[in-house]
């Protein structure tokens, strides 16, 4: 197409040229030149360079003397090679803007398809992290829920021991009650010792009912909830609302809590949740041990702004798995689940701290938590 189209343009010149050379003296170079650069653009290069040379043959043959004659008679020369450098100009010009032309549409076209690729590519990248947002809530909706049943299942085991725990303070309170209304039933009522028994009634009606209040935190669904705890306290809550459980078993629980422990920022309900599990475990793991059956809880200031406790105990130590006891669905018990250990662990690390364990000498195990210290800076954030 290229050389047809320059065979054409030449042809279509020469005719022009032979029909207006009475009236116009210079149309030959003229028409020519426009054949060049039509030939250039439509063929490029090579269409270019066809069509100068047959422009060249024809203007010295029909236009330079002697006419119809490939020779060039002395005097047309400077005429002749002035009109083939303007030929050989004019073509590799119209080429050269060819192929700029091609080359910018090219790019262009490359552009609209990279442009396409990146919209397609982005809106891609949408669905896939609107998918991972999807993924991530329901396995964060799915750890609340496994967390809050770890809690059920826990409690189910201290259904005796928490009946124990409210009894003795309602049982109490009956019998505070009988001594006051004895009081005040004699021929003279005793005021002051009447008002000491319902006093007594009063704070063994507000320790039953800090009891039922603690076990009800420890069932309820919410969102977590940071705020400033002490471990301390937390341990001590544990203990009083799992005597029942430990003197079933007639194990005895030591507190070597330090007293200058600070404080730190957590979720009491899960950090009650971690306590629970880990002291449970500890008597669970004592109940068919022979000797004494002892649990030690020391709390202590560590190394790089931390809070450590340790949980140990004189039962039958870890499994040979040890490397599995945090491993969801992992047990060793006939009853358990395997949830307890993994989802303590989750706690604390979610609080910034670590969870691991080891083998007590001369037997039974250890489980020991970090958590970070309330640092100054966050201490006023709280406060304020």
């Amino acid at each position: 197409m290229r050389y047809g189209v320059a065979a054409l343009s030449v042809a279509v010149a020469l005719i022009l040229a032979r029909l207006l050379e009475i009236y116009l003296v210079t149309a030959p170079v003229s028409l020519f030149l426009c054949a060049i650069i039509t030939s250039g653009w439509f063929g490029g290069v090579r269409g270019a360079l066809l069509a100068v040379a047959l422009s060249v043959l024809a203007f010295n043959y029909y236009f330079v003397t002697p006419i119809h004659s490939f020779a060039v008679s002395a005097n047309e020369v400077p005429r002749a090679g002035i009109f083939a450098l303007s030929a050989i100009f004019v073509g590799w010009l119209s080429a050269a803007q060819r192929s700029a032309t091609e080359s910018l549409r090219d790019a262009r076209d490359q552009l609209s398809k990279t442009v396409q690729e990146l919209r397609t590519a982005n809106e891609t990248l949408k669905a896939e992290d609107a998918e991972r947002r999807r993924t991530a809530e329901a396995l964060r909706q799915a750890q609340a829920d496994l967390t809050r049943v770890s809690r059920v299942t826990a409690m189910g085991e201290l259904t005796a021991s928490l009946a124990h725990e409210v009894n003795q303070p309602i049982a109490a309170s009956v019998i505070n009650a009988n001594s006051c209304s004895r009081w005040l039933a004699g021929d003279a009522p005793n005021i002051e010792e009447a008002r000491a028994a319902a006093a007594r009634i009063v704070q063994d009606g507000t320790r039953a009912a800090e009891i039922v209040n603690r076990v009800g935190l420890l069932f309820r669904k919410g969102a977590p909830k940071r705020e400033l705890v002490d471990v301390n306290d937390i341990i001590r809550e544990m203990v009083v609302l799992l005597r029942g459980e430990s003197a079933q078993y007639s194990v005895s629980i030591r507190e070597k809590l330090a007293s200058d422990l600070p404080g730190t920022m957590g979720d009491r309900v899960q950090l009650q949740q971690v306590m629970m599990n880990l002291i449970m475990n500890g008597i669970d793991a004592m109940k068919d041990v022979d000797g004494g059956r002892e649990m030690t809880i020391r709390s202590e200031r560590a190394k790089y702004d931390q809070i450590q406790v340790s949980v140990s105990d004189t039962g039958v130590g870890l499994p040979e798995q040890q490397d599995q006891i945090f491993k969801p669905f992992f047990t060793t018990k006939s009853h358990g689940i395997g949830m307890g250990l993994s989802i303590s662990r989750s706690i604390i690390e979610s609080h910034g701290g670590r969870l691991w364990a080891s083998n007590g000498a001369p037997r039974g195990a250890s489980f020991h938590i970090t958590l970070p210290v309330l640092r100054a800076p966050e201490l006023e954030a709280s406060a304020g």
